[in-house]
């Protein structure tokens, strides 16, 4: 059995000691493959150790959280758009519109939003999308992009069944996190009315850890307790959803 955690910010550990038993309880639970997604400038390197140490099981993403987009986004952007050429990433990630915190940048978050959804066609890479209380301004900014290279995950998918086909229509895989084991988030009722086919699984460790651990910190080797709340929805076995999550990850991003 091999799991994938399409979304994880792992690097946040930065004790060595630490970090390294967190990889190997991934390893202890098959999950083998790390997607990083980048939120700042300050998370390039944290990303690229981590890439370094386990090559063979750690990924990088290049993009600017919306949370982190200030006044001062066009300077950011430029800096990480500059660093990508020394370095392999497979999206642009994690980006978006985020109107839990902040209203008040809703402008500076679109504008953001729809220049790095340029540098990923430009690029030829997926897009992995942050939405917070935005799905009405994500489809409208999506919605306008709309072309045969506009592709990605919708991370921590929390939307209703309306908005995942809306999302598959676009091209997008549902990010398929904690949130559905807790109890009253009414995704496991949507997940039913979707195929699996459109899936991918993920922890965005340290947040949103699932059941039976909810509200303590997350980790990567949670992911088989997802797999296996999936599995549960699909009815089918755990091996089962990590072959078939696994190969739509290795489609959206093409390793």
């Amino acid at each position: 059995m091999l799991l994938t955690d399409t979304h994880t910010h792992l690097y946040y550990e930065t004790d060595q000691e630490k970090q390294a038993l967190l990889m190997q309880r991934c390893f202890d639970n098959k999950v083998e493959r790390l997607f990083l997604p980048n939120v700042d400038i300050a998370s390039i390197s944290k990303i690229d150790d981590l890439v370094t140490k386990y090559p063979k099981n750690c990924f990088a993403m290049a993009g600017l959280h919306p949370c982190d987009v200030k006044e001062d986004y066009e300077l950011v952007l430029d800096e990480i758009c500059g660093r990508i050429a020394d370095r392999q990433v497979y999206a642009i990630g994690e980006i978006g519109i985020d109107l839990h915190w902040d209203k008040t940048t809703l402008e500076f978050q679109k504008a953001a939003f729809k220049e790095q959804i340029n540098w990923a066609k430009d690029l030829d890479l997926p897009i992995v999308i942050h939405c917070r209380e935005a799905f009405d301004e994500i489809f409208e900014v999506l919605d306008e992009e709309k072309d045969e290279k506009l592709r990605g995950i919708f991370h921590c998918f929390t939307g209703d069944t309306e908005q995942a086909k809306h999302a598959i229509d676009l091209g997008f895989y549902l990010g398929i996190g904690g949130v559905v084991t807790y109890k009253n988030s009414g995704l496991a009722e949507v997940l039913k009315g979707i195929d699996i086919k459109h899936i991918v699984l993920e922890t965005d460790s340290p947040y949103l850890a699932p059941v039976p651990f909810r509200g303590k910190p997350n980790e990567s080797s949670y992911l088989l307790y997802i797999a296996e709340k999936v599995a549960e929805i699909y009815q089918i076995s755990t091996e089962e959803v990590a072959e078939i999550t696994t190969a739509n990850s290795i489609a959206v991003f093409n390793i």
